[in-house]
Order: structure tokens, then C-alpha cells, then sequence
């Protein structure tokens, strides 16, 4: 039977009346009785069931839903009404047959006619369910009504399951809500992974045996010497670092059983649902012990309490902390259950679960360096069948920023290319060359088209034939063979070439066939190309394309940055020895154009590690104290994935001098920026270069030693290293014979010409040349397959010298002139 539903005018209203009706229909048809819960669990069932009801002001809900109760109320009662209306029909239907059929029967009635003195009093005690009966009982027993089941199934005929009838529908409704089922000591197994199956967690690996291993395997040792060992520990890092894994690889160690619950399969929507949930997990634990207990995501279902926004989340805090703390020996005679939690926000997590006694320790699993990057590739690899060539150190190189899953991304993603690589050189080998006879043919056609007593030649006489203009042949190849455009649909037709035979062998490759196939080092190169690194994704960038071949001049600079920061990284244990400490940072200023963000780009690209890319203003947000944890944000994924360097470009926006001009907010930006400069927190591992062209708004505080000591001028480019910049932008583009960058560079107008005023001018040249050649194009002057002989001529680059001029004016010039001999 539908649910006839009142007529309720607001859309509000009926949402609330909708979701109310969910939660009550399925416990009153159970208990075939209406029990309205208090208004408070209703609004928390309500606004878990529909997120958007959050917006909503509580006050308003908690109206609706009072409004809305007593429209519930009646509309379930006369629904189990009409229910029982329809069991009494059938039941005395059914009951009246099996009655005349026999004489006990018979009798039963008559006794039961005596002991009623009307046949109304009868009908009552016939209609009524043995639960209702039962009802009140179960409420002063304080036990659950299915354990009455057995007794509402004599008044029930076994043909009411059967019944289509719409009228009894709802009363067939199979109960959908889940119920925390107990858990089965059959269910969970001891894993097999290994510690040793893990690469790059050396780290760990001393405070994992310390802290769980040998507790589990040797209790006899702490109830000994009276040791109360951890109940838990916390492991943290970014996601794919390999959380999950260790804690499967510390239960295979352990040779204990792994109980592996996702911390939001505990949360219900149903009032102490979630708290049972969590109950259950550490009273089955407790039967399995020892054991370990993995919770991952515990950040889900442990907010800090102050800031809870429902009750229900308070409540689940309150109940791990207790179950925690009954992982005492005493309460598990002497069997060691240990809980393990995982997530990527530990600074969410309330801090009563981080105190000793609880997590006792928590282990950081960073980003992995190059060296466990290797590590990690070793063991993903073991099984992998590589070239003999295959260079491990290489490849971890080329993979900064990547994490485990990122790893094992890559290997899949290699395996793949190498697969399809393999299929195309089988069919390929099977087919006979096809497309490699496709375009010989096509040439051949080409040199008969040229030449046409060619074909009944002798081959003895076809050696050389000096009429035959190569330009000639060249130019109807290129029309025979196609555009590039052309060359790309042949090389797609090719694949479905591929594709075909492919779908044609049915049979098995032989093992003489697959015996020289393997993994090779390019294909892994491809496939970094097509796997995206999660730290990407967190906020990390790609490490820069630029190299210092594409930085011309500043070689002081370059020896100064080598210093600061790339061998620090490269070199950790020299600096040891000598015993000082790097530089903790490097501030780049001077006028625009200069080269200070290529120079910081080409850094990163040398050391080849994780590189964080900041624009000053993308840290700064409106909301009060949003600022300041962006910034903290920043710093706390460099220390988790050293050695790292953070590169803040337009450094000024972020750090102004304090003064009564500037606001708080401002203020209290610099104030961080100053404590995670040097703070108690360690750095070791993070560098951070800044890059300003006015260093003069500056806090005086960031500029002193031990923060940014390292203070480094670009100048404007010498007439020298003006040619070497000129050089090394006119690298990639095609110059003719005419022109003399020496002669250009000697321009009087260029005296002033930045690093990127020469790269415009260049970049302007080209644009002159190629306009040119447009214009003799649309004349007629000029066929489109001339296009590729296009270089750029010495007129092309006095015509670019006429439209540019330089970005930096002279007075500006003078000024940073100033500065450099006051800062």
C-alpha cells in the first residue's frame, strides 16, 4: 500500500515529511507499533540523509519536523491499521478451513467460544498480532522485539508473501536499513605480505618492530619485566605513500590477524548505530587477540570535538578513546591488540587520541627521496621482465614527486606500452612489412612518374639517370606521400591495420615468439609522460624544463646558487663534515626581465627534487586566519617531502614591512612566514628562494641571517652577456647566412636591454619574417611548400630593433643601482 500523504503546501515541509517517513516506516511495520523518536535524533538522521538540509538554520528543521510528527504519527497507525485489517480476513479465512478439517480443531474452537462471551470479544483476540500482545512486555524486559519473531509467524499465512495486492505492499517492504551484524572470527586472515616486500620504509621499519613486532611475538618478555607495551600507532603522509600496505606488511611480520575497516563504513544514520559499530570492531578484536586492528581515513570519524558540528561525532570520539584505552594486558589477558590508524590530516584529529596511552607514536611516511624511489622500483620491477640495460637509478631520477601508487602507476603504465609495442612488432613480423612496402611503392611510383621509359629499363642501366631532377622527385614524393596531416591518418590507418590482424590471430603466441620480447627503459619514459604524480595534485610542480644551457650569462650567479642549493641536496654529508649548515635561503632580486624565476627554475631542474612553485598573492584569502594556514600548509608538505625547494615568486606581496599603515591580517601573514623561517620547528631540507623586484618593501626581519641570508643581485646583462643570451634564444631558430648576432648585439638601442627584451626581440624578428612570407604567399610569389626553407634574415632583425624598446627605464636603472650598495 502507498503511503497516502497529507496536504502538505510547502516543498520544505514535504522533504522533511519524505525523509521522516523513511526512517519510521520500516521500525514501525517491525515492531507494528508507531514510536516517535525525540526531535534531536530526527534533525541528525535528516541532515545525514540530505546534505543540503545542513544549510539549513536548525531552528527552522526542528519547526518542520515537529510540524510534520504528528502527520507522520497517524498516517503510519492507519497504514498498520488497514495491515491488520487485511491479516484478520485472511487468518480467519485460513483459520476457518483448517478448523473443519479436523476434530481437534473443532473442540478448540468450542472451548475457545467459552471462555469469550460474545463473538466480538472473540474477532478482538483473533485481529490482534502477537507482537502488539507482546509489546509492552518487551518494553519492561528491555529486550528486542525480533526475538518475538517466532511468535507473530502463526498468525501470518504462508501465502502473504505471494499477495500483489497494493494494498499490501508496504507490508512486503524487506528491511533495507543495514544492522550491525556481528562479525565472524572466520572472516579475517593473516596476511601475507612482508616488510621486506616494501621498498624505501627503512625509516620505519626500527619503530614498527620496536612498537608492534616483538610485543606480538614475544609477550612473555614485557609481562616479564612489567612493560605495558603501545596500544597504537599513527601513520601519516600523503595519499599513496603506502599506509595500507605497512599496515598489512607489520600484521604479515606480526603473523597476527589484520581486522581492515574504512573509518566511514562505521558511521550510521541511525542514533548509537555508529558507537555499536565501533564497540563491536574491539570486542571482536579482544576474541581474535593478539591481533591488529587497521582503521583507515580515522580522520573521518575523529574530529576535534570543539569543532563537531553534530552530536553523533562527539559520541564516536568518546567511544574510541574508551575502547582504546580497554586495550589494556589486564582486560585481554595478556594478548596484544594493537590499533593501527591511517590518514593524510593528523592535524584534524582530536587531540585526546593523540596523547600517549593511545597512539603512542605516530610515523611520518613522506614523499620518498631518490634513493627509496629506487627502492621502490626494485621491488615493483622484480617480477617485471626488463631489458639487460635497464637503469633503476636513472628512472628514479626522472620520477621526483612520485610516491608509491605513483610508482606502480608508472610500472602498469609501462607494462601497457611495452604490450602494445609487442603486438605491433608481431603482426608486423607476420604481415611481411606492409606498411614498409606500402610507402616503398609509393616512392617507386613516384620516380616512374618522373620518368617513364624508367620501367622497362634494365636494372643493370637503372644505376644513375642525370636527367631525373631530385628536386623534382622530391617535391611529387612529398605530394604523393602527403602533409603531415596526411602522414598522421596513414600512420592511424596503420593501427587499424594492426587492430585487424590482431582480432584475426586467434592463436596463441609461441614461446619462440615471446622469448626476446621485454620491458624496456624507453617504455617507462614513455609512460612517465602519461601518469600524472599525485604530489602534482597536492600542490607540488612539475620539475621545470629549463637547464642552464637555456640561461645565458650570470655565471656568478650561478656558482652562488650552485652553493646555496644544489649541493646541499647533492651533497648532504660534505656539508656534515665540515660542520656548517647550508644556507637557509636565497632571495633573488633586481629590475625586471632579469632572469630571476629562469634561474630558480633551472636550480630545481639541476637537483631534480620536489619543487613547490608559489606565486605570493595565491596565498593571501580574505577570511581571517586562512592566510596564514595556507602559508603553514606549504611549509608542512616541503618538510614532509625534503629535500625539497619552495620558489616564492613576487615575494613582496607576501611579506610587507610591518608598519601602522599595513593591516593585521598583513601583519600576521609575515609573523608566520617569519616562525616557519626559523622557528622551533626543524628545516632541514627545505629551501626556499625568493625571487622580488622590490626589495626595499621587505620586512628588514626575512633579510637577516639564518632566513633569507643569501641576498643575490641580477644585474642587467653586460654587452657579453647580452650575446650569450642572444645566442642562447636564437638557438631553436633558423638564421640566415646573413645575419650576425654580434653585429645585432652591438645595436646601440640594445643598451639597455633586459634578458627578456632580448628574448621579445628575437621572438619579434620572427614574427616580421614569418608576416613576410605570408604576404608572398597570398601574392603568389611564394608556394606553401617553400614554407619550410623560412628563416629569419638580418633586415627582419632591424625591422624588430625598430618596434622594441627596452622594459626598464634609465632612472629605474639607477635606483636598483642604489639599492645595491644599501642593502
Amino acid at each position: 500500500m502507498s503511503a497516502s500523504k497529507p496536504n502538505i503546501k510547502s516543498d520544505f515541509d514535504r522533504r522533511i515529511y519524505k525523509l521522516m517517513y523513511e526512517m519510521l516506516v520500516d521500525d514501525s511495520f517491525e515492531n507494528n507499533n508507531v514510536l516517535m523518536p525525540k526531535t534531536r535524533e530526527v534533525y541528525d538522521f535528516i541532515i545525514e540523509a540530505d546534505m543540503n538540509l545542513r544549510r539549513q538554520k536548525r531552528l527552522l528543521v526542528e519547526k518542520s519536523i515537529q510540524k510534520m510528527s504528528p502527520l507522520i504519527q497517524q498516517n503510519l497507525q492507519n497504514q498498520l491499521d488497514t495491515r491488520f485489517g487485511n491479516q484478520e480476513d485472511q487468518t480467519l479465512v485460513n483459520g476457518n478451513q483448517n478448523r473443519s478439517s479436523t476434530p481437534q480443531n473443532l473442540k478448540r474452537t468450542e472451548s475457545e467460544k467459552s471462555l469469550f462471551s460474545t463473538e466480538e470479544e472473540l474477532k478482538m483476540m483473533t485481529v490482534k498480532d502477537g507482537n502488539v500482545l507482546n509489546n509492552k512486555f518487551i518494553k519492561l524486559w528491555n529486550q528486542k522485539a525480533t526475538e518475538n519473531k517466532v511468535a507473530s509467524s502463526s498468525f501470518v499465512d504462508s501465502n502473504e508473501q505471494k499477495d500483489t495486492n497494493p494494498e499490501t505492499e508496504l507490508s512486503n517492504i524487506s528491511k533495507k536499513r543495514k544492522r550491525t551484524k556481528p562479525l565472524e572470527q572466520n572472516e579475517y586472515s593473516i596476511p601475507k605480505l612482508r616488510l621486506k616486500d616494501m621498498g624505501g620504509v627503512e625509516n620505519c621499519i626500527e619503530d614498527v618492530m620496536e612498537l608492534i613486532v616483538m610485543p606480538i611475538k614475544h609477550p612473555e618478555v614485557y609481562v616479564h619485566t612489567g612493560v605495558q607495551p603501545p596500544r597504537g600507532i599513527l601513520l601519516w603522509g600523503p595519499p599513496g605513500c603506502g599506509k595500507t600496505m605497512m599496515a598489512k606488511a607489520i600484521a604479515g611480520e606480526s603473523g597476527v590477524p589484520l581486522l581492515h575497516i574504512s573509518a566511514p563504513e562505521m558511521v550510521s544514520g541511525m542514533s548509537g548505530e555508529s558507537e555499536k559499530k565501533i564497540r563491536d570492531l574491539f570486542n571482536e578484536a579482544k576474541s581474535l587477540a593478539p591481533c591488529i586492528v587497521f582503521i583507515d581515513e580515522i580522520d573521518a570519524i575523529t574530529p576535534k570535538r570543539e569543532n563537531a558540528s553534530k552530536d553523533m561525532e562527539r559520541r564516536m570520539v568518546a567511544q574510541l578513546l574508551t575502547c582504546i584505552d580497554d586495550l589494556g594486558w589486564d582486560k585481554t589477558d595478556n594478548k596484544h591488540v594493537v590499533l593501527i590508524g591511517a590518514t593524510n590530516r593528523p592535524d584534524s584529529l582530536d587531540p585526546a587520541l593523540r596523547r600517549a596511552g593511545r597512539f603512542d607514536r605516530e610515523i611520518s611516511m613522506t614523499v620518498p627521496n631518490e634513493e627509496s624511489r629506487e627502492k621502490i622500483l626494485k621491488v615493483l620491477c622484480e617480477n617485471l621482465r626488463t631489458s639487460g640495460d635497464f637503469d633503476l637509478r636513472l628512472l628514479a631520477k626522472l620520477t621526483p614527486g612520485y610516491v608509491g601508487a605513483d610508482l606502480s602507476a608508472l610500472t602498469s603504465a609501462a607494462g601497457m606500452i611495452a604490450v602494445k609495442r609487442i603486438f605491433k612488432d608481431i603482426i608486423s613480423k607476420e604481415k611481411g612489412g606492409i606498411l614498409e612496402q606500402a610507402i616503398s611503392e609509393e616512392v617507386l611510383d613516384c620516380v616512374l612518374d618522373n620518368n617513364p621509359n624508367m620501367e622497362n629499363m634494365d636494372i643493370n642501366d637503372m644505376s644513375v639517370d642525370t636527367s631525373i631532377e631530385n628536386s623534382t622527385i622530391n617535391e611529387n614524393i612529398n605530394r604523393k606521400v602527403g602533409t603531415i596531416g596526411e602522414t598522421q591518418k596513414f600512420v592511424e590507418l596503420s593501427s587499424l591495420m594492426i587492430l585487424e590482424a590482431l582480432n584475426n590471430h586467434n592463436e596463441k603466441f609461441s614461446p619462440e615468439m615471446l622469448e626476446s620480447l621485454y620491458i624496456t627503459h624507453e617504455d617507462f619514459k614513455l609512460g612517465i609522460k602519461k601518469v600524472q604524480p599525485s604530489a602534482q595534485r597536492e600542490g607540488f610542480a612539475t620539475v621545470p624544463g629549463v637547464t642552464w644551457d637555456s640561461v645565458g650569462a650570470m655565471h656568478e650567479i650561478r656558482k652562488e646558487m650552485k652553493m646555496a642549493v644544489v649541493e646541499p641536496i647533492k651533497y648532504p654529508e660534505l656539508f656534515k663534515r665540515v660542520g656548517i649548515s647550508a644556507p637557509s635561503g636565497v632571495l633573488l632580486w633586481g629590475p625586471p626581465g632579469c632572469g630571476k624565476t629562469l634561474l630558480a627554475k633551472a636550480v630545481a631542474n639541476e637537483c631534480n627534487t620536489n619543487f613547490i612553485s608559489v606565486k605570493g598573492p595565491e596565498l593571501l584569502n580574505k577570511y581571517v586566519g586562512e592566510s596564514e594556514r595556507a602559508l603553514r600548509l606549504v611549509f608542512n608538505r616541503a618538510r614532509a617531502s625534503s629535500p625539497c625547494i619552495i620558489f616564492f615568486d613576487e615575494f613582496d606581496a607576501l611579506c610587507p614591512k610591518r608598519s601602522d599603515n599595513n593591516s593585521e591580517a598583513m601583519a600576521r601573514v609575515v609573523n608566520t612566514l617569519l616562525a616557519e623561517l626559523d622557528g622551533i620547528e626543524s628545516r632541514y631540507g627545505v629551501f626556499v628562494i625568493g625571487a622580488t623586484n622590490r626589495p626595499d618593501m621587505i620586512d628588514s626581519a626575512i633579510l637577516r641571517p639564518g632566513r633569507l641570508d643569501k641576498l643575490l643581485y641580477v644585474r642587467m646583462p653586460t654587452l657579453s652577456d647580452r650575446l650569450e643570451i642572444m645566442q642562447s634564444a636564437t638557438r631553436k631558430v633558423p638564421l640566415d647566412s646573413d645575419v650576425d648576432l654580434e653585429m645585432v648585439n652591438n645595436h646601440p638601442k640594445l643598451a639597455n636591454f633586459s634578458g627578456a627584451d632580448i628574448a621579445n626581440l628575437v621572438r619579434e624578428a620572427g614574427v616580421v619574417a614569418l608576416t613576410r612570407a605570408l604576404d608572398r604567399t597570398r601574392s603568389g610569389n611564394l608556394d606553401t611548400s617553400d614554407m619550410g626553407n623560412l628563416t629569419v634574415t638580418r633586415d627582419d632583425f632591424v625591422v624588430a630593433i625598430e618596434k622594441t624598446t627596452p622594459s626598464v627605464s634609465e632612472s629605474d636603472l639607477q635606483h636598483y643601482e642604489y639599492l645595491s650598495k644599501t642593502i
